[in-house]
């Protein structure tokens, strides 16, 4: 009976520890994705011509491929962040 409640008590605290370790995880990949989606450049091109900047071709395709690398940072931090929450849920199903 005391191995049933030792091992009651290491799994008690792995669903813990699991859980903390989640949570942790979701919210510093939240904070990463509010950061990486204020640094991408807005689709409005409206602005520029307000301020007089031209733009060359090569600072054209250098804010492209930038933003084409914050986007697909984005998703798979979106990613990672659904697939967090679903082992969440899975480690609170089966503490039950």
């Amino acid at each position: 009976m005391a191995n049933l409640a030792q091992l009651l008590a290491m799994s008690y605290g792995l669903y813990v520890t699991l859980s903390i370790v989640c949570i942790a995880l979701i919210v510093l990949c939240s904070f990463f994705v509010i950061i990486v989606v204020m640094m991408q450049k807005s689709n409005s091109d409206g602005i520029s011509a307000i301020t007089g900047q031209s733009e060359t071709f090569y600072g054209k395709n250098k804010s492209q491929t930038l933003d084409s690398k914050l986007k697909k940072l984005t998703v798979i931090c979106l990613v990672i962040i659904a697939v967090l929450c679903i082992v969440y849920f899975v480690i609170g199903l089966l503490k039950g």
